[in-house]
């Protein structure tokens, strides 16, 4: 047999749980004397409302972009414990969604520092080697050029000697 609650009283109890007290499941329904499964559903069913009307939680946490949980994890860096569960339930979110994000860009930061330093290296190396391999073609053109004018000389001494001997 389901029992059926005033829509006032189940608003008080709601707003117990998520506003006003902030009071766990299990406390409120031993206080109140109703099963703690129908106020988890409760509070899921006005969860999920709350982030079907709100603008910019169309779609779950695990969709939002890197640009919105970034700016999720700032709006939450300065709130209290219970200002940051607040965010989080109108959000729709786990606090530890927002502890993993965090971290995730910390270590993304780090990984980029890391390949910073190490993209560095490999550009020092190139321009070594870039410089080495200049310097090896300025020679050969410096030799090719001197044989080059080996060559016309060699040319212009046999042209004289034919000229030599047919006087």
């Amino acid at each position: 047999m389901t029992t059926q609650y005033p829509k006032e009283r189940k608003d008080a109890i709601i707003n117990k749980m998520l506003h006003l007290l902030n009071m766990s499941v299990p406390e409120l329904a031993k206080a109140e004397n109703i099963p703690y499964g129908t106020l988890y559903t409760w509070k899921q069913t006005y969860v999920d409302k709350k982030c079907k009307n709100t603008k910019n939680t169309s779609h779950s946490p695990i969709q939002w972009t890197a640009e919105r949980k970034l700016s999720a994890i700032i709006e939450t860096s300065t709130l209290s414990e219970q200002e940051c569960n607040e965010y989080c339930r109108t959000h729709g979110l786990y606090k530890a969604e927002l502890e993993s994000w965090k971290t995730h860009f910390i270590k993304g930061s780090e990984q980029n520092v890391t390949q910073e330093k190490t993209d560095r290296n490999v550009l020092k190396q190139l321009r070594s080697e870039n410089k080495k391999l200049k310097k090896e073609l300025n020679r050969k053109e410096k030799a090719l050029a001197e044989t080059a004018a080996l060559l016309v000389l060699r040319k212009k001494l046999d042209a004289l000697w034919e000229e030599n001997e047919d006087a």
